[in-house]
């Protein structure tokens, strides 16, 4: 099987939801990391601190919204 080819990140190409995620990470200090090797390089714990933090912001965004 042949493995994917890593493609460049553009940080000012990505979408908005993915922009959040990036950064989260850079909040934690994981965006060189992910930048240069990936989402991949991460632990499965760094990911789910990454996607709890991303639920947490969106859940805050819609109750703000609410209010």
């Amino acid at each position: 099987m042949k493995e994917k080819q890593y493609k460049p990140i553009d940080l000012e190409k990505i979408e908005p939801e993915e922009k959040v995620k990036y950064e989260i990470a850079e909040e934690l200090g994981l965006l060189d990391k992910v930048l240069e090797q990936g989402w991949r390089s991460l632990s499965s714990k760094e990911t789910g601190r990454i996607g709890g933090l991303v639920a947490r912001r969106r859940r805050a965004e819609s109750q703000s919204g609410r209010s």
